[in-house]
């Protein structure tokens, strides 16, 4: 596991340094060149939270992948350029599932002048670190909403647009054994939207790119603008053209993802 890899892997230009200009650039860089995905769940394939695995699929092969990979990495390589970083379980729609979602997301603390919530690993949320106070935030196009909750929880309000409308979190470390549980439940559960849908996601300067089943949205300042993918050709093509994923084998999640797409919206015949 190599930093200058890394720093190459997601176009980082210049010295880094452990101070919030340098978070803000690589949380922005990191974002804008891997993008979210669940494919390897799609095709059965394991999800680790090994860094070895997540690195050498992230960097070296140059896939995308699911919060806990790439907040991971994201950690990981902070850590090497001297930042102070804490993980911790985050818990994507608490509101509407309560304690039970604790820990189906990874989240960082970076601690600098005071702490910050750094999460690359939501996909179509933060695009930068917000510091941990309570009130709008405006990033971009996008509106997000840091709420102060009773016991010590924080909520992180997603943007319209966005596919998880909260997470909740606490400014304390993750029990690693909570994180690998709730890893395996995601990847593996007939009723996690994990296994159910095919994920990807990516920033970009001037937009959000959003691949859910067969239906993309690009979502800009002016608005937002759908179509829906016609084959297993388009949406090979689609993950190369628009989220940077040589992923070929893909082509073989079209029927279930056809199949999904019915049951979800029904059948047009």
């Amino acid at each position: 596991m190599k930093l200058e890899r890394y720093l190459a892997r997601i176009g980082f230009e210049g010295t880094p340094r452990a101070d919030l200009d340098t978070l803000r650039q690589l949380h922005r860089a990191h974002l804008e060149a891997i993008p979210y995905e669940n494919l390897d769940v799609q095709l059965g394939r394991a999800v680790s939270l090994e860094l070895p695995s997540v690195y050498a699929k992230l960097v070296e092969e140059r896939r995308g992948g699911w919060c806990y990979e790439m907040c991971g990495l994201f950690g990981w390589a902070l850590e090497e350029l001297g930042f102070r970083v804490t993980r911790v379980a985050g818990a994507a729609a608490r509101a509407l599932f309560g304690d039970f979602a604790v820990g189906n997301h990874l989240a960082l603390l970076v601690d600098l002048d005071r702490p910050y919530l750094a999460d690359v690993g939501l996909g179509d949320g933060l695009v930068e670190p917000v510091p941990i106070e309570a009130g709008p935030i405006r990033q971009r196009f996008l509106d997000f909403r840091m709420e102060s909750l009773d016991d010590g929880w924080w909520r992180l309000h997603n943007h319209p647009h966005g596919s998880a409308p909260s997470f909740d979190f606490r400014l304390e470390p993750a029990q690693p054994e909570l994180l690998r549980e709730k890893c395996l439940w995601l990847q593996t559960h007939p009723l996690s939207p994990f296994v159910q849908n095919a994920v990807c996601q990516r920033h970009f300067p001037d937009r959000l790119e959003l691949l859910r089943g067969k239906l993309l949205r690009t979502v800009r300042a002016e608005g937002a603008s759908e179509r829906e993918l016609s084959s297993a050709r388009e949406y090979v093509d689609t993950l190369a053209r628009v989220f940077a994923l040589d992923l070929p084998e893909a082509a073989s999640l079209w029927p279930s993802i056809e199949a999904r797409h019915v049951a979800v919206f029904g059948s047009r015949d």
